[in-house]
């Protein structure tokens, strides 16, 4: 009976605060952007919750056994700060996210892949690296040999691109089929490559610096390799935008001709973007955990060479916080997710548009094909599903926007099953 007693009492502190917070939070939000931050108040301190904490997954775990996923979330709304502690130790990094039609995605969860629909999740044996091409139709699957390209998931094999020649040992940290379903840009550490049937060919340059730097110590064996590698593909396969730390800003052709140079504007290239409409790219760089996210009009690009940290109207800021791990594209906004938890939305010329936080680096984002349902994971373990353009958010939620999350999967070590929320 104390037990009892003492988990109801649990819950109902764990309810109060959560929803009292969420509240005070988005108050003060709204209160700063329309005032300004100086008229704002003190920030609303976060609520202890610690000590709930274990009556908290126990519960987690009970109700999701049971089956009983909405009196879960009902009597225990979601929160992020409480469970930093679990996150640290337990937390798992969800690198992809893809939508396969309206009620059925793909995760990948480390080096795990797994089909989720509805409430069950079902681990996929020996698909450690997929990736989906920019219309949706192709997913390329890697293997030890390179990518099986397939028309829809794990759908009639298309075509084979194997790993470059010159890498002993690929490793790579994406693969985006191309919309022709016969050609992958790979990315990886080692380079950024356009993969084909016959041959691959390699889009990364090294810079200058190191370039001079290896010239002038021959002696030395200098080991050269790629950080923040990153890249996208138009959803018209004509377009290729890649950056890493040591780059500026690329674009190359359909027949992988330089045609952009573009300068950034903070330290380090970290994320490329197109609009669904492929007119608009948009390319963020980073210091820390900020960043500056331009754009370029795609029409412009020919020949286009800007230097870095200098005003040109040709690419514009459009949104000048966040260092980028995430994105997508609807109409005429881009929707991404931040180093600090946050998934934002702004339109391509840089309007603001709403904001939510989920906690914990952004890994990976999608959005379904009526636009409508969007999916971000985190580096916590965290999936999150959000119903966009509803009437309202629901109470537990810290943010803006008419945009509720109706569930949030759970992928810990420690659980023997991926939990829901």
């Amino acid at each position: 009976m104390f037990f009892k007693k003492n988990k109801l009492a649990h819950q109902k502190e764990w309810k109060l605060k959560t929803l009292n917070y969420a509240r005070d939070i988005n108050s003060f939000v709204k209160k700063g952007n329309e005032l300004g931050y100086d008229e704002a108040g003190e920030e609303p301190e976060v609520p202890n919750r610690k000590k709930l904490i274990k009556s908290l997954i126990s519960e987690i775990r009970k109700l999701n056994s049971e089956g009983n996923f909405k009196e879960l979330r009902d009597l225990w709304p979601p929160a992020h700060n409480p469970l930093i502690s679990i996150f640290e130790k337990q937390g798992q990094s969800i690198n992809e996210v893809y939508f396969i039609e309206e009620h059925l995605f793909i995760a990948s969860v480390d080096s795990k892949t797994f089909e989720i629909r509805d409430d069950i999740a079902v681990e996929i044996p020996n698909i450690y690296l997929f990736g989906r091409s920019p219309n949706r139709k192709y997913f390329g699957i890697a293997n030890t040999d390179g990518v099986v390209i397939h028309d829809g998931w794990r759908g009639e094999k298309k075509s084979f691109c194997p790993w470059p020649k010159e890498l002993q040992e690929p490793s790579p940290s994406k693969i985006i089929p191309f919309p022709c379903g016969t050609r992958v840009l790979m990315l990886s550490s080692d380079g950024i490559f356009v993969l084909d049937k016959n041959c691959s060919t390699r889009l990364d340059t090294l810079s200058s610096d190191l370039l001079e730097y290896a010239l002038e110590n021959p002696e030395e064996e200098t080991e050269f390799y790629l950080s923040m590698e990153h890249g996208a593909v138009s959803v018209d396969g004509n377009l290729i935008a890649i950056g890493h730390q040591d780059s500026t800003h690329l674009v190359f052709d359909e027949n992988l001709k330089l045609i952009g140079n573009i300068g950034t504007t903070s330290s380090y290239p970290h994320y490329a973007i197109f609009s669904s409409d492929n007119k608009t790219i948009a390319f963020n760089s980073c210091h820390f955990y900020e960043g500056d996210t331009l754009s370029v009009a795609t029409e412009l690009l020919k020949d286009l060479k800007t230097e870095s940290y200098s005003e040109d109207k040709r690419t514009p800021t459009i949104e000048g916080y966040s260092r980028v791990y995430a994105g997508t594209s609807r109409k005429d906004e881009f929707i991404i997710g931040d180093a600090n938890g946050y998934i934002r939305a702004f339109s391509v010329t840089g309007e603001f548009r709403w904001q939510q936080f989920i906690g914990s680096t952004v890994d990976s984002i999608d959005i379904s094909p009526d636009g409508k349902t969007l999916l971000a994971s985190t580096c916590a373990g965290f999936l999150s599903i959000f119903k966009l353009d509803v009437e309202k958010m629901a109470p537990h939620q810290i943010g803006t926007g008419n945009h509720c999350e109706i569930r949030r999967w759970i992928f810990w070590e420690d659980e023997p099953n991926p939990l829901i929320w």
